[in-house]
């Protein structure tokens, strides 16, 4: 089982930049993955982006050209670097790992998230 532990979350203006961090531990040897989603208030967990072993990416349309995805495998860590942020950004942040399938991610551990709120 993966442990993902999030931080960089915080209260950005529109415009900004965040960096938010996931670092995994325990056995990942099953994962393909690892991305991000996210949940705004009264709304459904979407996909926001993730990265496979090889270092492709994926993102969502709402967040390309905005939004970095990365890892670094020495230290079992993965990276969301936030830029133009807006204020439809603000949600709770997941990470997670997963598995690549038929070209599609489906996470399989989550972190327990963190906040990020962007407002004026």
């Amino acid at each position: 089982q993966v442990q993902l532990v999030e931080s960089g979350g915080g209260l950005v203006q529109p415009g900004g930049s965040l960096r938010l961090s996931c670092a995994a531990s325990g056995s990942s040897s099953s994962a393909t993955a690892m991305g991000w989603y996210r949940q705004a208030p009264g709304k459904e967990r979407e996909f926001v982006a993730h990265i496979t072993n090889g270092g492709t990416t994926n993102y969502a349309d709402s967040v390309k050209g905005r939004f970095t995805i990365s890892r670094d495998n020495a230290k079992n860590t993965v990276y969301l670097q936030m830029n133009s942020l807006k204020p439809e950004d603000t949600a709770v942040y997941y990470c997670n790992s997963g598995i690549i399938a038929i070209s599609r991610y489906y996470p399989t551990s989550w972190g327990r998230g963190t906040q990020v709120t962007v407002s004026s």
